[in-house]
C-alpha cells in the first residue's frame, strides 16, 4: 500500500531568536515522528548573519536533534549535493530578515524548487517572520522599507501571511487594508507567541506561548472592510503534551 505523505508547514511567532523558554522550539519538533529529527537552518533573508547561525546552533544542539545550517552566500555544494542534502531533512527552519530578498535569493539557487519537492516528500517546514511570509502566495513585509504587500511568495499556503501583528506599529492596519483592498488574498495574522500547523493547506494546531497572543483569520467583509476573526489556541506550557500522531 502506498505511504500517503502530509504536507505540512508551521508558521511562527517566536522561538529561539526571540524567546527564553523554548516553548515554541520544543512543539515545533513535537510534530516530527523522527526520534531525532535533522533540523536545517535557512538564515538566507538575514544574509546569512553569523551570530543568527550560532544563536540556532546553541538552541538546537541541546535538543533531541541533529541541526544544520544551509550557507547560500558563501554557497559550498553543488546542484545535486545540495538537493541530496534539502531533501534528506526532516524540518527546514527559515529564520527572519527580508522576505523579498529571501525568496530572490533562493530562486536564483533554486532552493525554492528543492523546498517545494522536500515539503512534497513530507518535510515540516517552518519559520519566523521572514520564514512564515515566504510560505504564502503573498504577505505583508517592511522589505521594501515602509510597510507593503509582497505577491510572489511560494505559493505553498494559499493566501497571504502577516507576522508580528500585534508588535510593531502600523502592522495591523495596513495589513488589513491591503486585504480589504484585494492587494493582498484573505490570510493569517500572527501575533508574536503563537504558532499555526498547516496540514495538507488546513489549519490543524495553533498554540500560544502566552495567554494574550492569537491568530487571526483576516478576510474582505465585502463592504469593503475585512473582517477579523480570532481562532482558538492551546496555551503551552513547561509540560505541554506533544500533538498526538494523526
Amino acid at each position: 500500500m502506498a505511504v500517503v505523505l502530509e504536507r505540512r508547514l508551521a508558521l511562527l511567532g517566536g522561538g529561539f531568536s526571540t524567546d527564553d523558554d523554548g516553548l515554541l522550539d520544543d512543539w515545533m519538533l513535537d510534530q516530527v515522528r523522527a526520534p531525532r529529527p535533522k533540523v536545517c537552518f535557512a538564515p538566507t533573508a538575514s544574509g546569512d548573519a553569523p551570530a543568527y547561525v550560532e544563536q540556532f546552533l546553541a538552541a538546537y544542539r541541546s535538543r533531541s536533534c541533529e541541526p544544520s545550517v544551509l550557507q547560500l552566500f558563501r554557497r559550498e555544494l553543488d546542484d545535486d549535493a545540495l538537493r541530496t542534502f534539502l531533501l534528506s531533512q526532516d524540518v527546514v527552519y527559515v529564520g527572519g530578515g527580508n522576505t523579498a530578498n529571501l525568496l530572490a535569493v533562493w530562486r536564483a539557487h533554486g532552493v525554492d524548487r528543492l523546498l517545494r519537492e522536500a515539503f512534497d516528500r513530507g518535510t515540516l517546514l517552518c519559520g519566523i517572520s521572514a520564514g512564515a511570509n515566504c510560505w504564502a502566495e503573498g504577505s505583508h513585509t517592511d522589505s521594501f522599507g515602509p510597510l507593503t504587500h509582497l505577491s510572489d511568495g511560494l505559493g505553498l499556503l494559499s493566501g497571504s501571511v502577516c507576522p508580528h501583528y500585534d508588535s510593531e506599529p502600523g502592522r495591523r492596519s495596513s495589513y488589513q487594508t491591503a486585504v480589504a483592498d484585494r492587494a493582498l488574498p484573505a490570510g493569517w495574522a500572527v501575533e508574536d507567541g503563537v504558532g499555526a500547523l498547516f496540514t495538507d493547506g488546513q489549519l490543524t494546531d495553533a498554540v500560544t506561548r502566552t495567554p494574550q497572543a492569537r491568530l487571526y483569520r483576516v478576510e474582505p467583509d465585502g463592504d469593503n472592510g475585512v473582517r477579523e476573526q480570532a481562532r482558538p489556541c492551546r496555551l503551552l506550557g513547561p509540560a505541554h503534551q506533544p500533538t498526538p500522531p494523526a
